[in-house]
């Protein structure tokens, strides 16, 4: 799996699970019990992880609807 996008915002991430969910993209977000130790003060980021294999797909839908500035680095890029 790749990073699609970290961020702290609960509903940014939930706009994008609805997003992939609807494209049938494969995701993940991990770190999303994090705020048990944090205690819900949203400081630990979440990422969504898609497939390696659908990460392009992802890409392509999150520009599409206006997000691209929210997409980590393709590859290692800063």
């Amino acid at each position: 799996m790749e990073e699609l996008v970290r961020t702290n915002d609960p509903v940014l991430i939930s706009f994008l699970e609805s997003i992939l969910e609807e494209a049938g993209i494969k995701h993940f977000v991990a770190d999303g019990n994090m705020s048990i130790l944090e205690g819900s003060l949203a400081m630990i980021p979440r990422r969504v992880l898609v497939d390696s294999d659908q990460i392009r797909q992802a890409r392509m839908l999150l520009r599409d609807a206006g997000l691209e500035h929210e997409l980590r680095p393709e590859n290692g890029q800063t």
